[in-house]
């Protein structure tokens, strides 16, 4: 095997569902498609757009600690885009929303803008370099 395979969703642990699902549907435009409680973890699933099967669920938490990169663990996700031009229409969408970021860094391997969900969570729109 020679290529990674596909990511098919990813879920995050979030301290507030319904903000969550709210803050995640208005960055993508999606809206909740599944609601689930099987007992051990309920969670919301957004779809639609390019972005399909994205997660939120809520266990009952055993820190109250806001998300860090710098524990063991995820660092951040970073989200595709195919071009310098779409990365400068999700910079802007995330202006038109009012979510900080840290505007668009260029270097040889991509440019990226990098931002943080309701619970601190490391995001990035990344796109290959031109």
């Amino acid at each position: 095997m020679t290529d990674f395979p596909p990511v098919t969703h990813v879920a995050v642990t979030v301290s507030d569902l319904d903000r969550s699902v709210e803050w995640y549907g208005r960055l993508f435009g999606a809206k909740p498609v599944l609601d689930e409680d099987t007992g051990a973890v309920p969670a919301r699933r957004l779809g639609g757009g390019r972005h399909p099967g994205w997660a939120a669920p809520v266990p009952d938490l055993v820190s109250a600690d806001s998300f860090s990169e710098r524990r063991p663990g995820l660092d951040h996700i970073a989200f595709g885009c195919a071009d310098r031009a779409e990365l400068d229409t999700w910079a802007s969408r995330l202006d038109e929303l009012g979510i900080s970021h840290g505007g668009i860094v260029d270097a040889g391997y991509g440019s990226g803008v990098s931002f943080r969900d309701p619970d601190n969570i490391a995001l990035e729109f990344f796109a290959p370099p031109s």
